[in-house]
């Protein structure tokens, strides 16, 4: 009885080792365009006699390969807008003007982050006007801006 107990356990892991196992086989597999234009990929050749098909065989094919990002096509530099070229142009000719117009925006930068009640005097008349929120913002992104274009960056 224990004699065939084991028989029997041996022959189970064996079928299970053959049947969970199996070598991959190489085979052939058949490619084929049909007369509507679709693509066919079998292992048995097309049914239609008029049909051609290709013949690959599994072992000469490659994997495709999982995960990788197709190349991104390269955009060409964007072109410098005219504010660009101009301190471009300034900063050529004449390097310590581009370096005062970078400390005055640094400074005029530090005011307006530092304080919120400011006030300016409007053109031909000298009495201070208060400024508003939004002509503050306005006048911090163009310091900003000018920072980004007359400053070195380091």
């Amino acid at each position: 009885m224990l004699m065939k107990a084991k028989f029997s356990a041996m022959f189970l892991r064996v079928a299970c080792l053959v049947l969970f196992t199996q070598p991959v086989l190489a085979g052939v597999i058949y490619t084929w365009v049909d007369e509507n234009g679709v693509t066919h990929y079998s292992q048995q050749p097309p049914t239609q006699e008029q049909q051609k098909a290709q013949q690959l065989y599994s072992e000469d094919l490659e994997p495709g390969k999982i995960g990788y990002i197709a190349p991104a096509k390269k955009e060409a530099p964007p072109e410098m807008s005219e504010s660009e070229k101009s301190a471009a142009l300034i900063k050529e000719k004449d390097a310590k003007q581009a370096e005062a117009i970078c400390e005055n925006a640094k400074h005029n930068l530090d005011v307006l982050t530092t304080h919120t009640k400011l006030t300016r005097q409007q053109e031909g008349n000298k009495e201070p006007v208060a400024m508003t929120e939004e002509e503050r913002q306005t006048a911090i992104n163009e310091n900003q801006q000018r920072i980004k274009l007359f400053c070195d960056k380091k």
